[in-house]
């Protein structure tokens, strides 16, 4: 007698039929499809044992079914991509939603290399120095009036020169009696110290720092004999040629102020009238 060989939901002879093997049960093409076919994204159809069955995360299509969303062309075997999880080519995707090049205008294909600089996009061909007209690519450039140019380029186009050095000046700077200088060039005469962001003076046309020039040229208060820089609207007394500080013109004896007083000498002392009267 011979064994039977039956579906294994619907019980049905499968002798002479075609059927299909799910974890070593046999089913009726019949009960497969109504329990196992996926359905298609598409037509909303199962898919038959029949049919080929393209899959993209979890979602299943008919081969027929598998095309784009805006052209209808098939994307079997092609490279698409998905939108709002719409299937498109790549063309159609890259002309609806891909970066358009800022020089040529055309689309920047999705995979290709692009440039991005402030919101705008180039091919990695078209991102390119406005003067030497060589590419870009991953090295230094300088914006100027809507284009870009490579530094060299800049600096031989557009830089000032330091007056000091002779090399372009890229960013910062000093003006000094209206000539540029680089901040590391713009130093004291005197102790070569910078003196950008600090304040200087000048003596023939030579830049010094307050400390040197104090020491170099300024009046020396003829009590305490340190510098009257006279800088910065700061007052002092000079008599004779001799000068002191506001604060050190005091009476010998008394030590009370003089300024804007009537005041006497003795010999290299001042002193108040009071004093004078006890001498």
């Amino acid at each position: 007698m011979t064994e039977r060989y039956d579906c294994h939901y619907c019980k049905e002879s499968l002798f002479g039929k075609k059927y299909v093997l799910r974890e070593e049960n046999p089913y009726c093409v019949k009960c497969y499809e109504s329990l196992y076919s996926n359905t298609c994204e598409e037509c909303k159809k199962p898919i038959g044992c029949n049919s080929r069955d393209l899959s993209y995360k979890d979602h299943h299509w008919h081969e027929d079914c598998f095309h784009c969303f805006q052209c209808k062309r098939s994307l079997v075997d092609k490279p698409f991509s998905t939108k709002d999880e719409q299937l498109l080519c790549t063309e159609c995707y890259s002309n609806e939603y891909s970066s358009k090049c800022h020089e040529c205008k055309k689309t920047i294909m999705p995979g290709s290399r692009k440039m991005e600089h402030k919101g705008n996009s180039w091919h990695e061909t078209c991102f390119t120095c406005q003067r030497c007209q060589q590419p870009i690519g991953t090295k230094s450039f300088i914006p100027k009036d809507n284009h870009n140019y490579c530094v060299p380029c800049y600096e031989k186009q557009f830089a000032m020169q330091c007056v000091h050095c002779k090399k372009p000046i890229t960013t910062g700077g000093v003006t000094y009696h209206d000539q540029p200088w680089h901040k590391d060039c713009f130093l004291c005469t005197g102790c070569k110290q910078q003196l950008s962001g600090q304040r200087f003076t000048s003596r023939d046309d030579f830049a010094y720092c307050l400390n040197c020039f104090c020491n170099l040229f300024a009046k020396k208060c003829a009590s305490c004999t340190t510098p009257i820089s006279g800088l910065g609207g700061s007052k002092y007394i000079s008599f004779e040629e001799r000068q002191w500080h506001n604060d050190c013109f005091n009476c010998k004896k008394c030590s009370v102020s003089l300024v804007g007083r009537g005041f006497l000498t003795e010999r290299d002392d001042i002193l108040c009238p009071e004093c004078c009267k006890d001498m």
